[in-house]
């Protein structure tokens, strides 16, 4: 199973914006209960979409900057960029169906 990355304040722009494909980031926090939930789903997911795009993680507590740069009021949002911009957004945890159908219906 293929790792999340984390990505921080510094590496957002280069491994989110700058990427040559589709970057799914799941912004949440250690002390967010739904992010916990929603982990483990999103790991699943990792290597099926991975010809797709990259799944990366930014921590809004260590990442205070990138999480007000991007608008982000509440956790988890799944915000899915492409060519730089945020194309598909997603707040509060689902199923593992409902965050395939998300992917899916957005790339």
């Amino acid at each position: 199973m293929t790792a999340i990355n984390a990505v921080t304040d510094a590496s957002f722009d280069q491994q989110v914006l700058a990427s040559d494909k589709p970057v799914l980031v799941d912004f949440w926090a250690p002390w967010c209960g739904p992010c916990k939930t929603i982990a483990p789903m999103l790991e699943e997911l990792v290597d099926e979409f991975a010809d797709q795009l990259t799944i990366v993680k930014v921590n809004v507590d260590e990442n205070p900057d990138i999480a007000g740069r991007m608008g982000i009021r509440s956790i988890p949002t799944l915000s899915l960029f492409e060519e730089g911009a945020v194309i598909a957004q997603q707040t509060g945890a689902g199923s593992l169906g409902q965050l395939r159908t998300f992917i899916k219906g957005n790339i």
